[in-house]
């Protein structure tokens, strides 16, 4: 049975990985064999600068998901390469590194720092970033996505993911945008903005005062645009939104996407994306599916 799927050079073991911010940096975990058995580890977003993140409350349960406005706490991406990426690296799964810079100029940065190193499979642009020109986020517009995915992709000598936002019109234009400008795959998606009012207080319950919505509330809008951008694009789609068990999986492979990313399903079980991928494996064994590439894309219309 082939499990294994490709992104540009890069051949994954299998298509189940973890959405950025989800995973974290929890170094104790790193040595269980279910780590060790995921297809791509992609660890919290890194910025140029650390940051602190958001005031609290960062996180609030909605029903069948959640609210979170962490605000990118990281260690910037010299404290990633010092503190953080050796540990990654002894993990033996490949490592998709997710980077966020607040201009041009701090992505550059990030893409020539990582290139000094060595054991990262490929880069994902978070494009949930401001785009000073027009106050609106790289990812809402197609042309600051294809202008920044075509200036790191030239710079980067790792595959280049660019991650989507479902908040914008048409999704399909922007994934087009980002494969104009040389992107090896794009990831899709991340959280719809939301917010959720405390009645009493007549006050926000996010400290940011809106965050982001995932978990299983968002999936079925996720499965649709999955569908829609890979029905529309040439490059691999990497799906997510509200995985929760293999079932959920296989809707989004079925849908076109070439890899998954469970998220939220962490939060709520540490084991997800393992039980996904056995789940995953055994839908393959019952149907008597040999590779994997039979089911991505398989929709009948």
């Amino acid at each position: 049975m082939n499990i294994s799927v490709k992104i540009a050079n890069i051949t994954f073991p299998n298509p189940v990985t973890v959405a950025s911010g989800t995973f974290g940096h929890a170094e104790r975990y790193y040595n269980l064999e279910e780590v060790k058995r995921l297809g791509a580890i992609v660890p919290k977003t890194v910025t140029f600068h650390a940051q602190a993140g958001n005031p609290p409350v960062r996180i609030f349960e909605t029903p069948s998901g959640m609210i979170n406005a962490i605000g990118i706490e990281n260690p910037g991406i010299d404290g990633f390469i010092a503190r953080k990426l050796p540990a990654l690296k002894k993990i033996g799964v490949p490592l998709i590194i997710s980077i966020l810079g607040h201009n041009e100029e701090q992505f550059t940065g990030i893409i020539e720092k990582l290139n000094a190193e060595s054991g990262i499979a490929a880069v994902e642009l978070n494009l949930s970033c401001p785009n000073l020109k027009h106050k609106v986020l790289v990812a809402q517009d197609p042309e600051a996505t294809l202008q920044l995915v075509r200036k790191i992709k030239a710079l980067s000598k790792f595959p280049i993911v660019a991650k989507l936002s479902p908040n914008v019109t048409d999704i399909a234009e922007i994934a087009q945008a980002a494969e104009a400008g040389g992107a090896d795959a794009v990831s899709l998606v991340n959280t719809f903005t939301a917010m959720a009012i405390d009645i009493k207080k007549r006050q926000s319950r996010i400290g940011n005062f809106t965050g982001g919505l995932s978990g299983p509330a968002i999936r079925p809008i996720a499965v649709y645009m999955v569908q829609k951008v890979a029905s529309q694009v040439k490059i691999p789609v990497i799906g997510m939104g509200g995985i929760m068990t293999a079932a959920d999986a296989l809707e989004f492979l079925i849908a076109g996407a070439t890899m998954i990313a469970v998220g939220t399903g962490n939060f709520i079980n540490p084991r997800a994306p393992v039980d996904v991928l056995e789940g995953i494996e055994s839908f393959m064994k019952e149907n008597k599916i040999d590779d994997i590439r039979e089911i991505i894309g398989s929709l009948k219309i």
